[in-house]
């Protein structure tokens, strides 16, 4: 049997809004249940900021790490080496060469509960009390490269920084890796804990959060006629991506195929996407085309989806123009917007619709029912029926987008790759 480069998922791995690893986040997602808590940022009533509901992680990522370990890493650190330690033991711990074994952690921000711990004890104790680890707690590639260091992965330590397009990236990068020959395993995925008060402040002053903050289960609409912006969550999802041929090699179980990634930007504005959905609508284009496949053999989009009244809208039109009425989902419903983490948590999710045959639901869209521009049709409970193919959208700030293609795996789940 000739594998060629194919890429497959053999491990999984996240902690979420939803739930601290994979089986449970998606048990609550496939109940319609929601990771949105109230009263996130108690005691910042002197800055002016409103009353936050956030996707808080749904355990403490720490609790899961020794504590010397847990001291030493920032918050988003943390969430990467706990997603990652059980995506590598799902996928078997494979043996493989160190120099085959790469790294690529995506994030949008990075470290920044450290530098605005650090920041803190500078202004009101001086300098001789911050701490020395402060660089390495708040650099964006330190998730990397921890994770490069306990799993000694020499082939290459990346960290796609690409607002919430950054886990999806990683992801993409982390084929492109395999494919060309440079690795066997990639390490893939992202993460993200920034909810702070100044990010928090940031996007209130740019009218990007939603409005809908008395009750928090509630105030993530994506595609709903009455969104109004976006909600804040936090978390970590990590893929193990391996070559098909080394796969069928150690007889490992095989989740699905990464069957192909398009990367494209807007190169049109810092914030808002192209109003023509040019540079969506070509990352989409560009998966099928590596994935060999045309719009009609996708069985539904996971769409970036974020909740706000114009994202949505270019989104929704992209998705037309590519496949038509497509069938959609909308997870940030349930998370919030994990923003470089989100394109892994999806990426994810994806994996687990082909594997298990089910469409998540969208929330949320019961009370004032789906937008009347957006012309999809959006899942508002969940379907259980084959998925041989899913695209999964992420897009960020800077307008750049990318779209990955999940299939179902060459065999049945159930089997390894070693049984035919």
């Amino acid at each position: 049997m000739s594998y060629g480069t194919e890429v497959v998922v053999t491990g999984l791995g996240a902690i979420t809004p939803l739930g601290g690893d994979v089986k449970s986040t998606w048990e609550a997602l496939l109940a319609g249940e929601s990771g949105i808590r109230g009263g996130v940022l108690r005691g910042q009533e002197e800055t002016g900021l409103p009353d936050v509901v956030a996707g808080t992680m749904a355990i403490d990522p720490a609790a899961s790490l020794p504590p010397a370990q847990a001291r030493r890493l920032d918050r988003s650190q943390q969430a990467a080496f706990t997603a990652a330690a059980e995506a590598w033991a799902d996928a078997g711990a494979p043996a493989v060469d160190p120099d085959r074994l790469a790294s690529a952690i995506g994030t949008g921000i990075g470290g920044v509960h450290t530098l605005l711990d650090q920041d803190d004890v500078l202004e009101t104790a001086g300098m001789r009390r911050v701490s020395p680890r402060t660089v390495p707690m708040l650099m964006p590639n330190a998730a990397a490269a921890l994770i490069s260091i306990e799993y000694g992965a020499r082939a290459g330590v990346y960290t796609p920084v690409s607002a919430c397009s950054s886990g999806a990236e990683a992801i993409a990068l982390g084929a492109r890796l395999i494919r060309a020959g440079e690795a066997d395993v990639v390490i893939a995925g992202g993460t993200e804990a920034a909810i702070t008060p100044i990010t928090v402040a940031g996007f209130v002053q740019a009218q990007a959060l939603s409005r809908y903050t008395a009750e928090p289960a509630s105030a993530s609409r994506p595609f709903a006629a009455d969104r109004s912006g976006f909600v804040l969550g936090e978390g970590a999802a990590v893929v193990v991506l391996e070559s098909a041929e080394h796969a069928h090699a150690r007889g490992a179980r095989v989740h699905a195929v990464l069957a192909g990634a398009g990367i494209a930007a807007d190169a049109h504005h810092i914030t808002a996407p192209a109003a023509d959905g040019s540079g969506q609508i070509s990352a989409m284009r560009k998966a099928l085309a590596q994935a060999g496949l045309t719009p009609e053999q996708i069985s539904h989009v996971n769409a970036h989806a974020t909740g706000t009244p114009v994202g949505d809208v270019a989104e929704a039109r992209a998705i037309r123009e590519v496949f038509g009425r497509a069938t959609v989902t909308a997870p940030k419903a349930a998370l919030g917007h994990l923003f470089g983490a989100a394109g892994a948590i999806e990426a994810l999710i994806a994996v687990l619709s082909v594997e298990h045959g089910v469409i998540p639901p969208t929330r949320n869209l019961a009370a004032a029912g789906l937008g009347p521009d957006i012309g999809l049709d959006v899942v508002a409970e969940r379907r259980d029926l084959p998925q041989e193919a899913v695209l999964s959208n992420s897009f960020g700030f800077g307008g750049q987008n990318v779209s990955l293609v999940v299939t179902g795996a060459r065999h049945h789940a159930s089997r390894t790759v070693s049984d035919t």
